[in-house]
């Protein structure tokens, strides 16, 4: 069991999962920006709650030494903190994200429509198919005719 300080069982204390804190962006990464808390404790932003938009580059929406605002996500037991500063925006409100619905199908054909649709456009294509073949064959025939 690790042993801790009053002051850092303190600052500990202080951060809240949901509470609102004041940071300043001490580094940038690819995955995400890294907030001194008060006390000087770090968490982290992961790009994902960077803004409400798409984040390609961090650099884009903060730089380092910025102050921001951020809404403490989880206290981990080994000390990692994540932290989100779209979530601590006034007015935030959570977007659902939307899956691929399967295309809904507008014409409302019963299943023996469509399966007569599909074999006559089978046919057609077996039809246009044999077609091109016997004609290479039929060249091929012709050809080898001519040269004997």
């Amino acid at each position: 069991m690790a042993i801790i300080n009053k002051e850092e069982f303190f600052i500990k204390k202080e951060i809240v999962v949901g509470s609102m804190v004041e940071g300043v962006i001490t580094g940038i990464t690819k995955f995400g920006a890294f907030v001194e808390l008060p006390g000087g404790i770090t968490g982290l932003v992961h790009i994902s709650e960077i803004a409400d938009e798409y984040v390609k580059e961090i650099s884009e929406f903060y730089k380092k030494h910025d102050k921001v605002e951020v809404k403490v996500l989880s206290v981990e037991n080994n000390g990692k903190i994540g932290l989100s500063i779209k979530q601590a925006k006034k007015g935030y409100t959570p977007q659902k994200r939307t899956t691929k619905k399967k295309p809904e199908v507008t014409s409302k054909a019963s299943f023996e429509d469509k399966m007569s649709r599909f074999l006559k456009e089978s046919d057609e294509r077996l039809l246009d198919l044999k077609r091109n073949t016997e004609s290479k064959r039929g060249s091929r025939d012709s050809s080898s005719r001519e040269a004997t």
